[in-house]
């Protein structure tokens, strides 16, 4: 998988919220948040799609793009990678990190003893 940019993300963010959309959609969305230029978006979309990271479809006037990996796919990649890169690999590392820089509640605790659990199950 190729890793996407930050601003890459942010538009595949918004074809995952609104489904297949034109690059039209896609900027007036992305400029609530910060301005930039169509021809920006335009050619970031453009870049996507020869990075694999979406698909164009052509065959009306209006060109229309779709992420083509899911959005949780595309998490559990960069998360897989993120550990490999900043953690050697130890998921461990990252969730002792994690849990030791911020102050965890009793519900976030509750959910991870969950899902310890429902892991020592499946063993």
């Amino acid at each position: 998988m190729v890793k996407p940019t930050e601003s890459e993300l942010q538009i595949l963010q918004i074809l995952w919220d609104n489904g297949p959309s034109s690059v039209r959609v896609v900027h007036e969305i992305l400029n609530q948040d910060k301005d930039s230029g169509y021809t920006t978006t335009l050619k970031l979309m453009q870049i996507m799609t020869e990075k694999g990271l979406t698909q164009r479809d052509t065959s009306s006037r209006t060109h229309i793009y779709t992420a083509v990996a899911t959005e949780e796919k595309t998490k559990i990649n960069l998360v897989k990678m993120f550990i490999q890169s900043t953690f050697g690999g130890s998921a461990t590392s990252l969730v002792l990190s994690a849990l030791g820089s911020e102050k965890t509640s009793a519900k976030d605790l509750e959910e991870i003893k969950s899902l310890i659990s429902k892991i020592e199950n499946e063993k």
